[in-house]
C-alpha cells in the first residue's frame, strides 16, 4: 500500500517543515484510519473538514434511495475529497466517500482559515493558493468525467475513458484505479452491457485487457496482434 509524504502533496507545496507543523496544528488534522467499505463521509451531512488520502484510496459516489450507484471520482494517496463541502460547512455532503481499500486519512478544518490572520500566520497564504490549485484540478477532473458519460454508446464512453488515461499516463499501455463493477458504475453502464463490449473490442483488435490492465492497439499494433488474445 502506498504512503505519502506531507511536503510531497499539494496542499503542503513550496512550504517549510515548520510551516507545515503550524499549518496542521492551526487547522486542527486528525488522522483516522478505516477498513476496506468502510464510509468515511455520508450523504446528508456536513462536514468542516477535507480529507486527505495518506495511504490506501477512497471513491467518492453518489447512492440513491433505489439502490443506484454512481461513481464520481477514484481519490488515490496523496489526493483530497471534499474540500468544497468543507470551505462551505453550511453546505450538507451531496456525496458518499467509501474506502476502496483499508486506508489512512488525515483531515484538516480548512474552514478555520477564514479566523486565521495572514500576518500572525504567514503559512495561509501558500495554503489558499495551493487549496486553489487542488479546487481547480478537481474541476478538470469533474470535467472529464463528463466527456467520458456524454457519449451515448457504451463503446464511446469506454473508448472516451481509456483515451483520457492514455493521454494522463502518456502510455498506451497503463492499469486503471477501477474494477469491473466499479468502472460500470463511474460510466453509468450496466455492468454486462460494458463487459461485452470490452469483449468486442477485443475481439476487433483495439485493445487488449485483463482485469484492471488494459493496452490501446493502433492500425499495426492490430496486425501484430491478430491471434494472440
Amino acid at each position: 500500500m502506498e504512503n505519502i509524504t506531507l511536503s510531497d502533496c499539494t496542499l503542503f507545496h513550496q512550504m517549510s517543515a515548520e510551516d507545515i507543523s503550524s499549518a496542521l496544528y492551526g487547522l486542527r488534522a486528525q488522522e483516522k484510519q478505516y477498513k476496506k467499505a468502510s464510509t468515511i463521509l455520508s450523504a446528508g451531512h456536513l462536514t468542516e473538514s477535507m480529507g486527505l488520502v495518506l495511504s490506501g484510496s477512497v471513491t467518492v459516489q453518489s447512492n440513491d434511495l433505489w439502490g443506484n450507484r454512481t461513481i464520481l471520482s477514484h481519490v488515490c494517496a496523496g489526493d483530497f475529497f471534499a474540500g468544497t463541502f468543507a470551505w462551505l460547512p453550511d453546505r450538507v455532503m451531496l456525496v458518499d466517500v467509501v474506502a476502496n481499500e483499508d486506508c489512512r486519512i488525515l483531515f484538516l478544518n480548512v474552514s478555520l482559515l477564514r479566523d486565521l490572520s495572514p500576518e500572525q500566520h504567514p503559512w495561509t497564504a501558500r495554503l489558499t493558493a495551493n487549496l486553489l490549485t487542488i479546487a481547480a484540478q478537481k474541476n478538470l477532473m469533474l470535467t472529464g468525467r463528463i466527456f467520458h458519460t456524454t457519449p451515448k454508446s457504451a463503446r464511446a464512453r469506454i473508448m472516451a475513458y481509456l483515451n483520457s488515461v492514455s493521454l494522463q499516463k502518456q502510455s498506451r499501455e497503463f492499469d486503471i484505479p477501477f474494477d469491473r463493477q466499479q468502472l460500470a458504475d463511474y460510466l453509468n453502464l450496466d455492468r454486462s452491457a460494458m463487459s461485452k463490449e470490452i469483449g468486442r473490442m477485443r475481439s476487433e483488435g483495439l485493445i487488449r485487457a485483463r482485469k484492471k490492465h488494459f493496452v490501446l492497439l493502433e492500425s499495426e499494433d492490430r496486425k501484430a496482434d491478430t491471434g494472440r488474445m
